[in-house]
């Protein structure tokens, strides 16, 4: 196969494709109930005790639902089935740990749902008992998402004082028109306190998520949205794109479609808020994070150590993720497992001292070379597939279907390739998911259930 030069950037065709975050390779649809929880528990006793580890929470409750959100929660007003919640957490922390608890910790992440809903004593307690069970890293880096219109100031210094290091702050747009439409009005006033309250507390890494492709959105809107971001001064950005999936989140069919900007102009929001923030000095990370330079994540892209996992792109070099809570996802060197994202049917499982495990896959040789591919694609828009196949033992003839598919992504500039090595070129970035899913063996372009390519 000749070496290939792109000749013309030619997005269009590609830009209405359902292609997958790659969050995780085999991705989320393709788990099945092939892993459960006795293979879980097995893939724990099997870490090697020089592990390092990755633990994640996942609080599954809010005070009230967002209706562009994708995520795995439940809307409650209480703080009874809260606490109910946390103590079933506690009991799954334990089981865990009973299997796989001398390993270090590197990276705790907090996430929902809401994960501050649990109030500052209870945050306090979990944290308190996760140290017990778990030896962490002196300078391990605990996270936690953060809802700004809710954050009081009791709960920030709770937050200061387990240890907190980084807080990822949900702001998505300053648009009102595209606040009320998808039932979140947050002004600037409440995210400019909730930030004082953090980094009065001693939290000074702070993240700021933004969305385009909300309805009502242009790109003026987002442009606006991100000079007003920018006084909040934060480490880093996550910019995504909404993704309209009413089929599988029923609420978003409140989301009127008509109000939505089509492929083209959510190719253009994208572009000029990352525009906007490279000027601002910030650095592009993979797909969709930027940093300022001194941050972790600048200087992991920079060294080489950039990953991705299910909170997005990381500098978190653990071994393994242990997820904990309803629908949390563990990945592990042998694979991944999924609880079961039934709260009801969660709770009864740990309650019974049995793991939720509900469904995940086991990888083989081919899906760990696809993963690591994937994931330096992502990562740094460059793999050398030769070098892949011989440090993992394949033959060079390995991927030649795959490679030869990647000659037409040449020809319309969406990589440039040669003597094997894949490089995504700067213009091309946004659609590096779509230069990636070439190397997807399960992917059904037919099959709607992923978001679109930009």
């Amino acid at each position: 196969m000749s070496d290939s030069i792109p000749t013309k950037y030619q997005p269009g065709k590609y830009l209405n494709e359902r292609i997958p975050r790659y969050t995780s390779y085999p991705t989320a649809p393709h788990f099945s109930t092939a892993v459960g929880p006795d293979q879980y528990a097995d893939w724990l006793r099997r870490l090697p005790a020089d592990a390092s580890l990755s633990l994640y929470l996942h609080v599954p409750f809010c005070r009230s639902l967002c209706w562009y959100c994708g995520c795995t929660t439940t809307i409650t007003r209480h703080t009874e089935p809260v606490d109910k919640y946390v103590d079933l957490l506690k009991q799954e922390v334990g089981m865990v740990a009973d299997l796989a608890g001398g390993q270090q910790v590197a990276h705790l992440h907090w996430g929902g749902g809401t994960p501050t809903i649990v109030g500052p004593d209870t945050f306090g307690d979990m944290m308190a008992l996760l140290r017990r069970r778990f030896r962490f890293a002196p300078n391990a880096e605990i996270a936690v998402e953060v809802d700004p219109r809710r954050l009081d100031i009791t709960t920030a210094q709770a937050l200061g004082a387990a240890g907190v290091t980084r807080a990822s702050l949900g702001v998505q747009t300053f648009n009102e028109a595209a606040q009320r439409a998808v039932g979140r009005v947050q002004s600037l006033a409440a995210t400019q306190t909730c930030v004082d309250r953090l980094r009065g507390a001693g939290i000074g890494a702070i993240n700021v998520d933004l969305l385009y492709g909300l309805p009502h959105e242009t790109v003026e809107t987002c442009e606006a949205s991100v000079k007003v971001a920018l006084t909040l001064r934060p480490a880093r950005f996550s910019v995504f794109g909404y993704a309209h999936v009413p089929q599988v989140a029923k609420h978003q069919r409140v989301i009127a479609v008509d109000t939505l900007p089509d492929a083209a102009e959510r190719l253009r929001q994208e572009q000029a808020i990352g525009d906007a923030l490279l000027r601002a000095g910030y650095s592009r990370i993979g797909l969709d994070h930027y940093a300022l330079p001194d941050d972790p994540m600048a200087q992991a892209l920079q060294s080489g150590r950039l990953r991705r996992n299910f909170q997005g792109y990381t500098d978190d070099p653990a071994a393994a993720l242990i997820g904990f809570g309803a629908s949390a996802i563990s990945r592990m060197p042998g694979g991944y497992a999924q609880n079961t994202a039934d709260l009801r049917g969660w709770s009864q499982k740990i309650a019974a001292g049995t793991f939720a495990t509900a469904r995940g896959v086991a990888m083989d040789r081919d899906d760990i070379l696809r993963a690591a591919i994937i994931e330096r694609l992502m990562c740094d828009l460059r793999v050398d597939v030769p070098d892949m196949l011989r440090s993992l033992g394949f033959a060079p003839d390995w991927l030649n279907r795959e490679m030869a598919d990647l000659e037409s992504l040449a020809e319309d500039g969406l990589l440039q390739l040669q003597d094997g090595v894949i490089t995504v070129p700067e213009s091309a970035r946004n659609l590096v998911r779509r230069v990636a899913s070439t190397f997807d063996a399960y992917l059904d372009h037919s099959a709607g259930r992923h978001a679109v390519a930009v």
